[in-house]
């Protein structure tokens, strides 16, 4: 039987999905033992107990100055900016992408703007941003929106053209306006890729939000792991690290059983 045709049995399904976590966990551990036997007083590769333990101290021990966890404090207020910048804009490229796909003029005067600012790196913009919003919440979230939307508006119109020119044709001889065909014909089959683009756009999300936390800010894990690096304080850095990956897959997570619940058809068709 071909590779192509063998399809692995559940259990074996999780051990694939496991070994290259245990394997990297192995190296790191190898890795630091060395360090550590080489020099006890080494920072660059804390040993996996020295983390398990930072981990432990970071989320139950609050602050002597402040009294607070400063753990929660700074994933509270990037999940608060992470989210704000993400809703906005799937909001944004869902009704752009729509009016580009659908109604020629849109299409006309906004598929060339769309694609040109694809191209910009929003990293270059957030000095412009800091300058114009300040160095308050609204320049963290324009850069997200900046970063993400362009590529969402390009993909959610491209699927909107991609739908069969039957199904607007057949809904416009049944009496159906601009507005109803864009609500009852293009929405339903656009918004499980809405889903799919947010869940692809998180990555470059946490990427400029740690960024704009890590040159302007005075609380968040991106400025928290800025703000130790100075110290060498590799375990707090690899705990932060390390909890912004377990958010990113716990955001994924929820958004991909958001889709199955809410468009059990389109998990058929794949």
């Amino acid at each position: 039987m071909r590779l192509i045709n063998q399809i692995p049995a559940r259990p074996l399904v999780v051990l694939l999905a496991a070994l290259p976590f245990v394997a990297v966990f192995i190296a790191y551990a190898i890795g630091s033992d060395i360090r550590l036997e080489a020099n006890p007083q080494d920072k660059l590769l804390p040993a996996p107990s020295t983390i398990a333990e930072t981990a432990q101290r970071l989320f139950t021990e609050p602050d002597r100055r402040s009294k607070e966890i400063l753990l929660w404090k700074d994933t509270f207020a990037s999940l608060t900016r992470l989210l704000g910048g993400v809703g906005i804009s799937a909001a944004l490229s869902l009704m752009i992408g729509l009016a580009i796909g659908l109604l020629p003029y849109s299409r006309s005067a906004f598929s060339s703007f769309i694609a040109v600012l694809s191209m910009v790196p929003p990293l270059a913009l957030l000095p412009i941003l800091f300058i114009v919003f300040g160095l308050g919440e609204t320049s963290k979230i324009v850069l997200i929106v900046i970063g993400i939307t362009p590529f969402m508006t390009r993909d959610l119109a491209q699927r909107v053209l991609e739908i069969p020119q039957e199904q607007i044709v057949k809904a416009q001889t049944l009496g159906a306006s601009s507005g109803v065909i864009a609500l009852r014909v293009a929405l339903p089959q656009v918004l499980p890729r809405l889903i799919s683009n947010v869940r692809l756009s998180l990555g470059s999300a946490w990427l400029f939000l740690i960024a704009a936390e890590a040159v302007a800010s005075n609380v968040g894990l991106g400025y928290r792991i800025f703000l130790v690096r100075r110290y060498l304080a590799m375990d707090v850095i690899l705990t932060y690290v390390i909890w912004i990956t377990l958010l990113a897959f716990v955001i994924d997570w929820l958004l991909k059983t958001l889709s199955r619940k809410a468009f059990p058809w389109m998990e058929a068709g794949l």
